[in-house]
């Protein structure tokens, strides 16, 4: 393994140097100083600066990559035509052609490609799948999902960034919940954020909300978005209402979320998961690199640690090498997942018009 990007992607250096089945071989940022102090903290000997370079070499066989969101596609791209297995942080990429470039390199390559999306690895959508799997929920009717943090103080990348450029948080849980793709959507910006930061990339809303059709099923969905200047407690949250028992997320943090039968709700503690994965692991879901006070990582601690989800992602990126099988998500939904909040935006940006997604594959 190696791992691209050493800020929040130094959460996964013990994980797969824990990890059974993987060697964590190698790092690579830009920042020598940094990569160094990473390298020696972890005891990793091999150390590049240079991604291109570290593509180059032949021991590696899967790249992680966190590098910031605008390198994602060409990174991903110059790793599978270098014969990489590739899994990726969040989103897939920042365009639709992106996207479809993304999925042209894994075909032609052969190798598998991940998008790193935490939503559908928490304790949460855990609890929930296995009520589906159970059959405790019965028919699904409609999902919710929600995804709101302030980002003032991240790199400026982010300043002014359209809310559901970067939706995946609060659409995956939805669709994998679903097991289907969306097939169109139809999105309304709301409120204005500041000038200095509409100026970055032409979107001037607050807040965007969506409703998405899905493709080949009798479900809608809705989904709510904002980065800057909405005051709220950071969420990232999925209901999903069904015929025998709904679930619905709690409204702020401290407490539990909520469990439906009929007209009666209970208050329910979401176990763990760790038992999922393998021993050397699992104590991955509950700490990690950014523990200590004077360690911690923005997203990380905002996120409530992201549900336990990491150790549960890497190890479905492995084993999904291993197991010669497409990683969930596979290129398709990942091209899906992210193309629904670049679609959905351009909605907003024409007052609402319908736009149907690209369909990256025929039948997943």
């Amino acid at each position: 393994m190696a791992i691209v990007g050493l800020g929040f992607g130094a959460e996964f250096i013990p994980i797969y140097k824990d990890h059974p089945n993987t060697e964590m071989y190698a790092i690579c940022q830009r920042n020598q100083e940094n990569l160094n102090k990473i390298g020696d903290h972890f005891d990793i000997e091999k150390r590049y600066s240079n991604f291109d370079e570290l593509i180059q070499d032949n021991n590696i066989d899967a790249v992680h990559i966190n590098s910031p969101i605008h390198l994602h596609a060409e990174q991903s791209i110059a790793a599978l035509h270098a014969g990489k297995h590739v899994a990726c942080t969040v989103p897939m990429a920042t365009s639709i052609e992106e996207c479809q470039q993304i999925v042209k390199a894994q075909q032609k390559s052969g190798k598998n490609y991940m998008m790193m999306e935490t939503a559908i690895q928490t304790r949460e959508f855990l609890y929930v799948k296995e009520l589906r799997d159970r059959g405790e929920l019965g028919h699904i009717q409609f999902l919710r999902g929600a995804h709101q943090q302030e980002m003032a103080g991240w790199p400026g990348y982010w300043e002014g960034l359209p809310p559901m450029h970067y939706a995946t948080h609060a659409v995956s849980p939805l669709l994998a919940l679903a097991e289907k793709e969306v097939e169109y959507v139809s999105c309304l910006g709301s409120g204005k954020i500041a000038d200095h930061l509409t100026v970055n990339y032409g979107s001037p809303f607050a807040v965007e909300s969506a409703l998405f059709s899905l493709r080949d099923s009798d479900l809608a969905m809705e989904v709510t978005r904002s980065l800057f200047e909405t005051s709220r407690e950071y969420v990232e949250s999925f209901d999903v209402y069904a015929n025998k028992k709904s679930f619905e997320w709690q409204q702020l943090e401290s407490e539990d979320p909520v469990v439906f039968t009929g007209e009666e709700g209970e208050r329910v503690k979401i176990p763990d998961y760790a038992h999922l994965l393998p021993d050397s692991i699992q104590r991955y879901t509950t700490e990690g690199v950014y523990d200590s006070e004077d360690n911690k990582h923005l997203s990380f601690t905002q996120g409530s640690g992201h549900g336990g989800s990491h150790p549960h992602l890497a190890h479905e990126f492995i084993m999904s090498i291993l197991e010669k099988r497409d990683s969930y998500p596979n290129v398709f939904s990942s091209a899906n997942w992210t193309c629904a909040g670049l679609c959905a935006h351009e909605s907003a940006m024409k007052n609402g018009k319908i736009i149907r997604l690209p369909i990256f594959k025929e039948k997943i």
